[in-house]
């Protein structure tokens, strides 16, 4: 597979056997990208083997494959990867609602459905890798689908639109007992003990924060310093012009930095997913360590953890 063969499939996302190439507007954004060779195989033969599955929710309104580097890393390291294309409930493009939201939600636990008609797909392991608006809808879907055993989120708008997760009234962050990866940007001014964050209407920005929330759940906050919210997606880092790089950098982080952050982010995903999927101890003894004692350079990379706090029998706490 190339760069190319991705950008293609947009041209069949809406009707499968009706190619609009016109529509496709991937085509401008990554046509210097095309020939760019990555490393899934085309129809590839299966392995008679069984692999935990990984659903990956895309940003607002954007491509099933915006993520293919990280989601073609993950597959080689034995798991299933499915992904849907961000849409609303009635419009190729996200609405940034309660149905939008819900209609991605609704689509991941579709794809668990899905996973369970392949033969090489283990769906007693299941978790959602998320970026941006996918990492919302996530979240939604994990307080509805009990399939669900893990959420990595890349700076998601759980974070960013608590509004939205009190209006739902069906998603309560407190009493999620699954283990979270939660990615940050580089923002300095953005702080968990801010209730309020200012941009967007109240409605759907003001609640309560759902990573402080996250109490009766492990909770991973890597904090990566260097990297502006685009640079989470591979394809959004091809697209990117020099002039809009510039707009969005944070600090003096420069480019190959942005490349640098991003294969750590995809490195701490997997050993993630190793511990609370495949219960691997040796993935468990790296979380355990420093950024710095496990190679990542000085600079990049802040990490808290927050084990679970356990339910106290017949308390409610």
């Amino acid at each position: 597979m190339n760069v190319g063969d991705y950008v293609r499939l947009a041209d069949t996302e809406i009707h499968f056997n009706a190619p609009d190439e016109k529509q496709n507007r991937w085509r401008s954004l990554l046509k210097t990208s095309f020939e760019i060779p990555l490393r899934a195989v085309k129809d590839a033969p299966p392995r008679k083997e069984h692999y935990p599955v990984l659903i990956y929710a895309p940003s607002d309104s954007s491509v099933s494959w915006e993520n293919a580097d990280l989601c073609e890393y993950l597959a080689s390291h034995g798991y299933i990867v499915l992904a849907s294309p961000s849409m609303g409930v009635s419009t190729r493009d996200m609405t940034d609602d309660l149905d939008g939201i819900n209609a991605q939600a609704l689509d991941i636990s579709f794809l668990i459905t899905y996973a369970r008609t392949l033969p090489d797909a283990d769906i007693s392991e299941v978790a959602v890798v998320s970026w941006s608006w996918g990492g919302g809808s996530s979240l939604f879907a994990a307080a509805r689908d009990s399939r669900i055993d893990a959420l990595v989120s890349m700076d998601g708008s759980m974070r960013y639109y608590p509004g939205l997760v009190k209006i739902a009234g069906y998603v309560h962050p407190e009493r999620m007992n699954i283990p979270l990866l939660f990615f940050t940007q580089g923002d300095p001014n953005l702080f968990e003990d801010i209730e309020r964050y200012h941009d967007g209407p109240p409605t759907y920005i003001v609640g309560p924060n759902v990573l402080n929330a996250w109490i009766h759940g492990d909770l991973l906050t890597v904090n990566m310093l260097g990297m502006a919210h685009a640079e989470f997606s591979s394809m959004f880092q091809r697209r990117e012009s020099a002039q809009r790089f510039a707009e969005n950098q944070v600090a003096d982080y420069g480019r190959e930095d942005a490349n640098i952050g991003h294969a750590w982010v995809a490195f701490y995903t997997l050993k993630f997913l190793d511990v609370y999927l495949k219960h691997d101890d040796s993935a468990k003894a790296f979380l355990e360590k420093t950024p710095t004692e496990n190679g990542v350079p000085k600079h990049f990379m802040g990490i808290t953890f927050r084990p679970a706090k356990r339910r106290i029998a017949g308390s409610g706490q």
